[in-house]
């Protein structure tokens, strides 16, 4: 009770003070210290905030809600610009909108939109699409009462009877499994909880198999086989991933015939397979897991197709007998090309597709197999995205692919591969006299400080002036391998509109030049991301295109890291910068093996266990490295129920910002205390929090409208 009393007062002291200041003269909270030591390597460091990791204490809440109210009375003046901005970028989105149906064992499935809906309705329809519409799940109704609400995993039985699916109402990323009857529209009595959000169907339409989390690390590390007809407390374990470095899920061939079990770590895989006609039999070992070997499987007719990394870095596609699975009986399909990154396949009777990213740009190789002849889909633009999309049937001369760029909104395409023939199934539909004429993109390149070539993609509107008055932000990422391709957002067009250059740095850390561009932005090599980066920045101020008065920088959860260290490294670069639940905290998380992700990325960051990484991670660690000195303004958010960067980085991390730096510039923390890594769900509700990140650059440009 004490305790109580004394948070409520903390808060009531926090907003009094608040709101008895002028907005010139706000206060910021001001988190108490409490030293910790952390000792390691015979190394001490001083934690003043570690007292915020504790989630249930009613103080920790009072201090993070006394954080938004100063958030929400620094950018008051902002509010009717933000809701001008929210109304904009919503005008810009059709409401009643819906997917490109795709066809799969005699459905033509899809998902769409309502006016005034959040969320989507996920539909089929029987053979034909003149058929009457069936609603699998109306996700708004099952929203309704909850402040977040996310579903996944629809999957239908191979009957076409049961749909089973996830649900989240915390955002935690920790799921209940449902199952819906689709012919009586009733729910089964099945509610599996603590999962990842999706069960696969063996054959027999009475039996799934899910995957359970850990309750503390979140580790997806067991998978149980459910039989309809019993309860859950019956379900049977069929795989435990004991190695805390893996985590573990379960997958179905394209055929359908088999399932598969797969454990990963950043480094290695691992692969089990089952007749899915035979449920309850034993999983068999593809390839034992080495340390270094990575390798993901697809079937077809009597092999298993193999993209893997032996004795081939940019990755190389393999064959092997299903009677025959280990390493020593792969056969080379497509061998490895140095010059080019094999990032993923799809087999078709006739053909297969091959995805490579080649020289950072996606490409796509359609092989026939009677004849091995190919040729590539030209895509014809500078710099873009296009990816594989969803292709079930084997049969089919159509291969599905999606394609977008910086000016071009998000296609749907069909292709014919005999005739060779694009059909545009549907481009996003963007409202409000968009005109993608009005804008112009292209790459461009910086010199990293070791001579290294860094692209980046660059959009503004046509006329844009060289003269460095041009307001920018700037985007990265750099870390997991993650590739940050060039997308079209309608969101962005207010930054455009305004006449914004926005950037995104292709640093080291993603796999934008294949295998060699990760590796060298990882572990003892991840000083390269942040100096990457801030090269991008420099090239931007040198050729013209802004200022350091007037650049932005933003990156979130990894990306936020990045963040972190460029504040500490080169504030004079930036005007303002945009932390999204940034992984700021980066040893004291990775000694920790209690949270969630930390064993699993041990070959990521490093084991801080080990003296060399431990050193090498404290060099550039946001946190660890914050010192007193001029910072650009900033907006830094979390969410309270982040399963992926724990909400106490950021808040720890802003803490000592405010005791530290020496500048008077804004630094905002902003927690969303319904959501978690992904931010609001809702499919406008995430508009608010663009807008109030753009509200945040545009205040400090002295942007009214």
């Amino acid at each position: 009770m004490k305790t109580n009393i004394t948070s409520k007062l903390f808060l009531l002291l926090i907003g009094i003070t608040i709101l008895s200041c002028k907005n010139t003269s706000i206060q910021p909270p001001d988190a108490k210290k409490i030293a910790k030591e952390l000792t390691i390597h015979g190394d001490t460091r001083i934690d003043n905030y570690y007292w915020l990791n504790e989630r249930e204490n009613p103080e920790v809440i009072s201090y993070l809600e006394a954080e938004n109210n100063y958030t929400n009375a620094i950018l008051k003046p902002t509010e009717q610009l933000q809701e001008k901005l929210f109304n904009e970028m919503k005008s810009r989105i059709k409401e009643d909108d819906e997917s490109v149906p795709y066809k799969d064992n005699g459905y033509f499935y899809y998902s769409r939109y309502e006016t005034g809906k959040e969320y989507p309705i996920y539909c089929r329809k029987k053979n034909s699409l003149e058929a009457p519409e069936e609603i699998m799940l109306d996700v708004n109704q099952l929203a309704e009462g909850h402040d977040y609400f996310q579903a996944s995993g629809l999957n239908v039985s191979p009957d076409n009877k049961l749909l089973a699916y996830g649900v989240d109402t915390v955002s935690r990323r920790n799921y209940t499994i449902y199952i819906k009857n689709l012919e009586t529209g009733e729910l089964l009595p099945e509610a599996i909880s603590n999962t990842v959000g999706y069960a696969v169907w063996a054959n027999d339409n009475a039996t799934i198999f899910y995957v359970k989390k850990d309750e503390i690390t979140l580790r997806s590390y067991q998978i149980y086989r459910h039989e309809l007809k019993n309860s859950s407390v019956f379900d049977v374990l069929v795989y435990q991933e004991n190695d805390e470095t893996f985590s573990t899920y379960i997958t179905k061939t394209k055929s359908d015939k088999y399932l598969l079990i797969g454990s990963g770590s950043t480094l290695s895989d691992e692969y089990r397979f089952l007749d899915a006609n035979n449920p309850k039999g034993d999983f068999k070992i593809i390839q034992p897991r080495e340390r270094g070997l990575e390798y993901k499987i697809s079937h077809f007719g009597d092999y298993f197709y193999i993209r893997t990394n032996i004795d081939a870095q940019n990755f190389k596609l393999v064959k092997t007998p299903v009677t025959k699975t280990t390493k020593e009986n792969w056969k080379d399909v497509i061998p490895q090309n140095e010059n080019a990154y094999l990032e993923n396949i799809e087999i078709f009777k006739d053909f297969l597709v091959v995805e490579e990213r080649k020289d950072g740009l996606n490409q796509m190789r359609i092989i026939k197999w009677s004849d091995n002849s190919e040729h590539n889909l030209d895509f014809g633009e500078e710099t873009y995205s296009a990816y594989i999309s969803t292709n079930p049937d084997f049969d089919s001369k159509l291969l599905r692919y999606g394609y977008s760029s910086l000016t071009t909104p998000t296609s749907t395409i069909d292709y014919n591969m005999v005739t060779r023939e694009k059909t545009i199934k549907k481009e996003q539909e963007v409202l409000g006299g968009f005109d993608k004429s009005n804008y112009e993109s292209k790459r461009i390149f910086a010199k990293a400080n070791d001579g290294k070539k860094i692209a980046m993609s660059i959009v503004y509107r046509k006329g844009l002036e060289l003269d460095g008055t041009n307001p920018a932000l700037i985007y990265g990422y750099g870390s997991y391998g993650a590739t940050m391709d060039p997308y079209f957002s309608s969101t962005r067009l207010s930054l455009l509109d305004r006449g914004f250059v926005y950037a995104i740095a292709h640093v080291r850390g993603e796999q934008y030049y294949g295998r060699q561009w990760y590796e060298d932005g990882k572990l003892l090599n991840k000083k390269n991301t942040f100096t990457d980066f801030n090269s991008c920045a420099e090239y931007l101020i040198e050729q013209g295109y802004t200022s350091s008065e007037k650049l932005f920088a933003m990156g979130g959860s990894a990306g936020g890291l990045l963040m972190g260290a460029i504040a500490n490294m080169r504030p004079d670069l930036y005007k303002g910068i945009i932390a999204a639940v940034p992984f700021v905290d980066v040893v004291t998380t990775m000694l920790d093996e209690s949270i969630p992700l930390t064993t699993s990325e041990f070959d990521e960051w490093g084991n801080p266990k080990d003296s060399i990484f431990y050193e090498y991670m404290l060099s550039y660690s946001p946190y660890d490295q914050v010192k007193a000195q001029d910072y650009p303004a900033m907006l830094v958010t979390t969410g309270l129920h982040d399963s992926q960067v724990q909400y106490f980085e950021p808040a720890k991390w802003v803490a000592k910002l405010r005791d530290k730096k020496t500048d008077k510039n804004v630094l905002l923390l902003y927690t969303n205390m319904e959501a978690g890594h992904g931010g609001a769900s809702g499919r406008f509700q995430a508009l608010k929090e663009y807008a109030l990140e753009d509200a945040f650059i545009f205040q400090q440009l002295g942007i009214n409208e």
